[in-house]
């Protein structure tokens, strides 16, 4: 079993699918994705997601946790390839959005069509699309 999430891959070997479950021990939790699973829940620094106690004994089996169904929970993506058991652990759009919204891409400077010069400082605070191409 091989799961990716943000900059890593993590062949799994012990980890079991089920359908749309995805069956991790508590270390192959935290090697997977950086999250420890603690009895109240997935937590990562300060920040725990509880798990569902609804649902708790449908998420937790056996000393393993259904890691796909709590990422999904949680209201990250997740995605399989069940032929290569390959497993995709996302990062939802809020987050993505939060993270995004804050980058600044640093300035530069291009000649527009005439050979005047633009520089990207110049277009701060405004939404700029910068489109290119190669003709090789």
């Amino acid at each position: 079993m091989i799961v990716l999430h943000e900059d890593r891959e993590t062949a799994l070997p012990g980890a079991t699918a089920d359908g749309d479950s995805l069956w991790l021990d508590a270390a192959q939790v935290a090697q997977a994705t950086g999250w420890t699973w603690k009895p109240e829940g997935l937590c990562h620094g300060d920040t725990c997601v509880p798990l569902p106690p609804a649902r708790r004994g449908t998420i937790v089996r056996d000393g393993r946790l259904d890691l796909a169904a709590m990422w999904g929970y949680s209201g990250q993506p997740v995605l399989h390839d069940a032929a290569s058991q390959v497993w995709v652990l996302g990062t939802g759009a809020q987050q993505r959005s939060a993270a995004l919204g804050s980058l600044q891409a640093p300035d530069f400077a291009l000649p527009d069509l005439d050979g005047r010069m633009h520089t990207l400082a110049e277009q701060r605070g405004r939404k700029v699309f910068l489109a290119t191409w190669a003709s090789w």
